[in-house]
């Protein structure tokens, strides 16, 4: 596994994700605790955090960036099965190797934590645990969501899917909030869109196109995105607008 340098240090009280990430319910003094066993990685774009199989002596959460999580099968074709977005949790406490290829879509700095200190933390620490626990079953609620996304949604509601995703998170991180207009830069191209949603090149291009027709989306470029309304956005997704962030 290769890693780029360290980043700067910073202080857990300051940390743009600390609301959202497993320290989330921590006291000063589990904030210390974590302080001690803590550092930071950088990656860029393209570059794999992890290979599949790898022994991991590290947990962490993306504190910025977006990474996929792939796995490949024995005759050498990959798939996409999920994303990495800011506050994500990345490996398993109790679990010495890694099950999927984690690849950073963007630049990415992550929070690290040396693993076995932490799984340590998690049994005198019981703040650490019930977050990591809530964080868990998030992720499955949200991986069951998806499996409704790929086998039953449309073409145009599974990227209007994939982009309220985006937004709902990128609004949670920022705590701005989903009543005005939500902007951000679309993380993945049209091509790893189409892998992770099973879809074609020319049919994500095309419904993007239409979205930005309709004045669903505003687009800049290609990936300078503007929802204006999130709850039309969710209307297009087939979600109920009012069902809140995404996990």
């Amino acid at each position: 596994m290769t890693l780029n340098t360290l980043v700067d240090h910073s202080n857990c009280e300051d940390c743009p994700i600390r609301h959202r990430a497993v320290c989330a319910r921590c006291d000063a003094d589990e904030l210390i605790a974590l302080e001690e066993i803590k550092y930071y990685r950088s990656f860029e774009a393209g570059q794999t955090i992890i290979w599949s199989g790898d022994q991991m002596n590290f947990v962490g959460s993306v504190v910025s960036g977006i990474a996929t999580l792939t796995q490949t099968m024995e005759d050498g074709r990959t798939q996409m099965v999920g994303l990495l977005l800011p506050s994500d949790f990345v490996g398993r406490p109790g679990r010495d190797s890694a099950a999927y290829d984690v690849v950073a879509t963007t630049d990415v700095v992550m929070c690290c934590f040396r693993k076995k200190p932490f799984e340590d933390l998690m049994n005198s620490t019981p703040h650490i645990a019930q977050r990591l626990l809530q964080m868990t079953l998030d992720e499955l609620d949200a991986a069951r969501e998806w499996m409704l996304v790929l086998g039953r949604k449309t073409a145009r509601e599974k990227i209007a899917s994939l982009l309220s995703i985006i937004a709902r998170r990128d609004a949670s991180v920022s705590q701005k909030g989903l009543s005005g207009p939500i902007v951000f830069d679309l993380p993945l191209t049209r091509e790893a869109m189409a892998d992770y949603l099973g879809l074609t090149l020319e049919t994500v291009s095309r419904q993007i196109s239409a979205l930005k027709k309709d004045k669903v989306i505003l687009l800049e470029g290609k990936r300078h995105v503007t929802v204006p309304d999130i709850g039309r956005l969710m209307e297009e997704a087939g979600d109920d607008a009012d069902g809140g962030f995404l996990v």
